[in-house]
């Protein structure tokens, strides 16, 4: 089998396991409160890190880190999984599912705007009105199928759904800049993510957790597949793709392939508004990502 052929079906399996990802989340949090669930799918990532790590023989990356490095780890690590964590998985308490994963898929756009002050980029016009595209996309998801009727909304979720994206595109332009092995590098912000999880959840009292199998299950089933290996797989993708951008595109099939494991297993009506939003939110980013022609 051939490169190309190997990189779509790395490809392939992410878009099918991120595809999924919204309706555990929904699944879990309707058995556990956010933290016990949160801490459980991150125990869970880090488990399944390690055991990549060790089978790809590189556990002496970690004997041999800096202060530095592990500071970094401890950052990241505060940042994903911990806090941006919490904050999309309220969104998804508060909003359907259809409706919180394409708030979220912003990210790419708010990168640009956070890469001024960060990496000292300059800002096309096309991304001004790339984000004016993916705004009108995130309205009309908000809507849930009344768009022309105000009040239906929660409000909160969405600022939740949509604010979540800037801890994303941050932890992204940090861990870009970090040139570690990536692999390494998740395991070591994993183990960080989960000791600030422990430890919060036993400042509040919430130590014990009382969970069906099916919450238990779907929470596990996120550390496996949301936060562990399939971000791996997208990155091997990658790696044997002769062109990325051919790949890279077809990580937006994920959000639409998830209306149908939404519409089957939540039961949740798809509203009108949630694919019209997303051809929005996503031609924005393409726009974005277009190359500028040479004058």
């Amino acid at each position: 089998m051939n490169r190309t052929k190997q990189s779509y079906i790395y490809a392939g399996l992410a878009i099918l396991f991120w595809s999924t990802v919204p309706t555990a989340f929904k699944i879990s949090l309707g058995e556990l409160d956010i933290l016990p669930m949160l801490t459980i799918a991150s125990l869970t990532s880090t488990l399944i890190l390690l055991i990549v790590v060790l089978a790809g023989k590189k556990f002496h990356l970690i004997r041999v880190i800096s202060r530095k490095d592990l500071l970094n780890s401890a950052i990241l690590g505060f940042i994903n999984p911990f806090l941006y964590y919490l904050i999309l998985l309220k969104a998804y308490q508060l909003l359907p599912a259809q409706v919180a994963q394409p708030l979220n898929m912003i990210w790419p756009i708010i990168l640009v705007f956070l890469s001024v002050p960060i990496l000292r980029q300059k800002i096309e016009r096309k991304s001004y009105i790339a984000l004016f595209i993916s705004f009108i996309g995130v309205f009309i998801i908000s809507s849930q199928g009344r768009l022309f009727k105000s009040g239906h909304s929660d409000l909160l979720g969405i600022l939740l759904a949509t604010g979540s994206s800037i801890f994303w595109a941050f932890y992204f332009i940090l861990n870009v800049k970090d040139k570690r092995d990536e692999g390494v590098k998740l395991l070591l912000n994993f183990v960080f993510g989960s000791f600030y999880l422990i430890v919060t959840m036993i400042i509040i009292g919430k130590w014990q957790i009382e969970t069906g199998f099916r919450g238990a299950a779907a929470s596990v089933y996120v550390g496996i597949f949301e936060m562990g290996i399939t971000f791996l797989f997208w990155l091997k993708a990658l790696q044997l793709a002769s062109t990325t951008d051919k790949v890279s595109n077809l990580v937006y099939l994920a959000p639409f392939f998830s209306l149908f494991f939404v519409h089957f297993f939540l039961h949740e009506p798809v509203y009108y508004t949630t694919p019209a939003g997303l051809l929005l939110i996503i031609s924005g980013i393409l726009i974005q990502n277009r190359k500028s022609a040479r004058i």
